[in-house]
Parts: C-alpha cells; structure tokens; sequence
C-alpha cells in the first residue's frame, strides 16, 4: 500500500507536523437525502476520576468504538492524462442516529466518491459530502439512507488539563479488523500550527490539544476520548523534528472539541459560505479575513523561558511571508496583548478577534517588543486559497 491524500507539513517552531494522511481505500459513490438531526453533548459519568485506569478501558471502547467509522475516499489525481484514481482512508465520528459524521476536511478533500464502513462491518456503505470547513479542516458526511446509529458525546474541551488520561480510536494505517486504540495524556493546550497543502496554499489550526497517544495516518476524523467517555478532540496531526536527526516522539494534535461544536450548524448548510450540498465535491471556504502569524497562549513558563514582560498574550512565532503581518512589521518574538481595542489573553482570543472580520478591513494591533509597547496598523487580507 502507498501513503496517498494529503501530505502536508505543520510547522510549529522547531516541529514539522504531518497532517494525519491516508491509506489505500476502496470507494464507491452515491447521494441521498439527509437523515434525523440529534447531536448528543455531555454525557457525564459522574463516579470515574480524569485518569483511565485498566479496567475502565473497555467500558471506554463499548461506548465510544461503536460510532467511530472508516472512511474511504476516491479521488482523480490532477496533473495526469489518463486521469488516474487515488484512493484513500480516514476516520470519522457519527453524531446523530441518522448518519451524519464528523471527520477532517483533508480525509475527504477532493473525493469524487466517498464510503463508511461502520464498527464490526466489512461492507462500505455509500456516503456523501454535506459540508466543509477547509480553514478550519472540518467536514461534515451523509451516510446514505441511515438510521438508528450509535453515537458519539461530545464533551467540553475547556475542562480538560495537562495530564488528563486520553485514548485516540481511529482507522490506523487502514489496517483490517476494526480500530486501533492507543492511550496517553493530554500533554498541552492551545497549540498553533501551520500547514501547507498540496497546492501550496497555507492553513493555520489554533488551540489544537496536543497529545501523547499514538496516532497514525488513517487517524485523521478520529476522536481523541477522556475517562468518561466523551470527545474532546479530532485527532489532525502528527509531529517530526526539525532539529538535527532527533525524532519527535509521541507528539500528536487534536482540534479541540468546542472549536467544533459552534461549526456544526454551518457545515450543515455546506460549510462557510455555503448552501447546502449533496454532491461528494468539497464545498469551498469563504473568503476569510487573514493576518498571517503563527501565534501561542504565553503561560507563566512561556514567560519565564522566553524572558517576557508580559504574563498573557499571543506569541508570535512565526510570521508567513507576504502576509498583512509581515508587510505591517510585526516580527516573531512580539507578543500581541491588544487587537481593534480587544485585550488578548490568549491565542484563542486573537483567533475568536479576527474570525468575523472581512478582508480589506483595517485594524489596530497592540504589541509588547522586548519591554516596549508598540502599536501596528494593517490591512486585513483573504486567506490563502480562500474562494
């Protein structure tokens, strides 16, 4: 087997993270109507800790497992005369008993068929696109003629912690015979990461969690699950070293949960500027207002390593050549405490400040360089590859 959809590399400071890819799958297509709506959030189990302990495993994975899918994807590879098919898998998660499932955008991106295979099935059933997040990486699928499917529980990211016990359940390297299902912590929040896809266009993801639970290409879509057996993540990415030959080891990206939850209503209509969508074609993302700066939360350790005079902010790490921010001056290093007269605290607030903003607009961002303050005006731009 052959390593196909996308490739794409993450930069984040000294990382290079890999977008959870694909495997060979095999796809069929078709397209029908849009099953019973009901997403099921905050199922508590009030009696167990934030620790998974052995035997709490399996009761984990008999909730959970049964509404995690494999999705197969079939696209035409561009660039080739004879128009060549490329086949690929992902994992997904369904949200309501009618047969919506919740996956990445790059699992499906370009497919001109898609199947499921659901939990303890051989048989792919056909499914459709209903809507996609491109900027986001989130896209919604229809499984055709579905009803009375198990569920996911979608649970609140913001309660999580550094240390809390997590398992990630996906499609694994497509392997046969069901889900993989590995287990860790959740190793930090509110990572920022860039990507560069295959067309060469740039995408950020911010307050990603990131993880120390294997995840493997296939794991893309795939739910990151606490000890009480909700989700709090979609696991998106993995993590290589830049520096030297050492390898990163066990550094995994999820996209928080409750970044998602406010998206769902809009993927159902066909993503961001969308309409609805019955055809498997991806639905593309509006066109954005983008600055062009990689940014993380300052913590109080951030602080200190970094020697910063600031104890909260956006710190800049990278700034992405040709950007509003580049072209403005705003250089790595410089920690935005301010956006438009918004007090920022955290990456999340710069992200949530700049999300309902249109390209063209002028804004005025409050920066701490060194010790000094510094005030930078600039334009607002479309994000790259934005339609």
């Amino acid at each position: 087997m052959r390593q196909t959809l996308t490739r794409r590399n993450w930069i984040a400071v000294v990382v290079v993270v890999a977008v959870l890819g694909a495997l060979v799958g095999a796809a069929v297509g078709a397209s029908v109507g849009i099953g019973s709506q009901r997403t099921i959030v905050e199922q508590y189990f009030p009696n167990r800790s934030v620790l998974v302990h052995p035997g709490d495993i399996q009761e984990i994975l008999a909730t959970v497992e049964p509404a995690v899918v494999s999705i197969q994807s079939e696209s035409v590879q561009s660039g080739t005369a004879s128009g060549d098919f490329v086949q690929a898998a992902g994992t997904g998660m369904i949200l309501t008993p009618g047969g919506e499932v919740l996956t990445n955008n790059h699992v499906i991106a370009g497919a001109s068929t898609v199947t499921v295979t659901l939990f303890g099935q051989t048989a792919a059933l056909p499914a459709h696109v209903i809507g996609t997040d491109p900027a986001h990486d989130l896209a919604l699928v229809q499984i055709d003629n579905a009803s009375n499917l198990p569920t996911v529980t979608l649970g609140d990211s913001s309660k999580s912690q550094v240390g809390d016990s997590v398992l990630a359940i996906g499609n694994a390297l497509a392997l046969a015979g069901g889900p993989s299902v590995t287990q860790g912590i959740v190793s930090a929040k509110g990572r920022s990461l860039t990507a560069q896809n295959d067309a060469g266009q740039t995408e950020t993801l911010t307050g990603l969690i990131q993880t120390d639970a294997a995840i493997n290409p296939g794991n893309s879509g795939g739910p990151l699950v606490n000890a009480q057996a909700q989700v709090i993540g979609m696991n998106t990415a993995v993590a290589s070293s830049t520096a030297g030959n050492a390898p990163a080891q066990n550094i995994g990206f999820a996209i928080a949960i409750d970044s998602v939850k406010p998206r769902l209503a809009q993927l159902r209509q066909g993503g961001p500027g969308g309409a609805g969508n019955s055809s498997p074609q991806p639905v593309p993302v509006a066109n954005t207002a983008y600055m062009g700066v990689v940014v993380s939360t300052v913590t109080a350790t951030v602080q200190q390593q970094d020697h910063l005079a600031t104890s909260s902010g956006a710190l800049v790490d990278a700034v992405q050549p040709g950007s509003p921010a580049a072209a403005s001056g705003i250089r790595v290093g410089d920690v935005i405490v301010a956006f438009d007269g918004a007090a920022i605290q955290t990456a999340e607030d710069l992200t949530a400040a700049i999300h309902p903003l249109q390209p063209g607009d002028h804004v005025t961002v409050l920066v701490e360089r060194g010790t000094a303050p510094v005030t930078i005006r600039l334009t607002l731009g479309a994000r790259p590859g934005a339609g």
